[in-house]
């Protein structure tokens, strides 16, 4: 076995995040060696157009302060394909419409909070006349789609690409994806406020989502691809959803996971992507990573130290 020496890490004044990054690739190990090889992973993704970019986004990224991120990469034309659960849609429509993400306490009263008509996601507040003015929102937009476009059954890829298409803010990243022609696929679109103004909608007027058309939609678009990456942030459904996907092509060419979830209980969202091999998700040639810690943290440094 070849010695390579863990290096020691050296701060200096004013240093940029591809000067720190390097620090901890001559580092070489633990969570700074992993952060590293992750770059390079990531720096090897946008630097050729022959990959298919796929950021996977579980978890309050947008009401984390991710969203401008998101929102230039899709801009930069780096993310192709978006995989993410409702929450993200709905928190970034809610910063859309005039709404707010509010800094709380992880020790709120939650009582004094649903008095107060306040939600709690950690310590990311959010007052419920957000949701209401979302709901409103919503109402209107249902109801200006055609009817024979509602019934003939929209995909929640299309429906949310509809959003965008109506939306002004710009740093709205469901708006951004509609301008660049970046897919948004919610696999869970039920399990969110969304899902319930789509049930609620459906009560008064027609109204058909079609998953499975989002389905052929794609792996269209991964079947045409030479390589196909992955940024996937936290677990559950849209990681899963993004290394399903690519089964039938072989599994993922390169791909890195920020998440906080263990894999000692065999859950998916902790699973190393090492275990993707062993069910055709991730190619056996695959160069990946898998960083533990939150993602409001480490994904910053990550695209900071890649573009830098």
């Amino acid at each position: 076995m070849q010695k390579r020496i863990v290096k020691q890490m050296i701060l200096k004044q004013r240093m940029t995040l591809s000067n720190l990054v390097s620090q901890y690739d001559g580092a070489g190990v633990l969570g700074a060696g992993r952060l590293a090889r992750a770059v390079k992973i990531v720096q090897k993704m946008f630097q050729s157009n022959e990959w298919l970019v796929i950021l996977s986004m579980a978890g309050p990224m947008i009401a984390g302060g991710l969203r401008t991120i998101i929102t230039d990469l899709i801009r930069r034309k780096q993310v192709h394909i978006i995989i993410t659960n409702g929450a993200n849609v709905v928190h970034d429509l809610v910063e859309a419409i005039g709404g707010h993400h509010i800094r709380g306490t992880m020790d709120a009263d939650d009582s004094e909070l649903a008095e107060s008509q306040i939600g709690r996601a950690g310590d990311i507040f959010i007052e419920t006349q957000s949701f209401e003015k979302l709901e409103d929102f919503m109402t209107e937009f249902l109801g200006n789609i055609p009817e024979a476009r509602r019934v003939s059954g929209l995909s929640p890829s299309e429906l949310i690409s509809e959003l965008g298409k109506q939306l002004e803010d710009t740093q709205s990243f469901v708006r951004q994806a509609h301008l660049h022609n970046v897919p948004v696929f919610c696999p869970g679109i039920l399990d969110s406020m969304l899902g319930l103004h789509l049930a609620l909608f459906r009560q008064l007027q027609k109204m058909q989502l079609d998953g499975l058309k989002d389905m052929k939609i794609l792996h269209d678009n991964l079947f045409e691809a030479k390589q196909v990456g992955a940024l996937i942030l936290g677990g559950g459904l849209p990681k899963h959803f993004t290394l399903g996907a690519n089964i039938l092509r072989g599994g993922l060419n390169s791909a890195v996971q920020i998440t906080t979830a263990r894999d000692e209980d065999g859950s998916l969202s902790g699973a190393k992507l090492q275990e993707g091999i062993s069910w055709g998700k991730v190619s056996p040639t695959a160069s990946f990573e898998t960083i533990i810690g939150d993602a409001t943290i480490l994904f910053p440094l990550v695209i900071g130290a890649t573009l830098g």
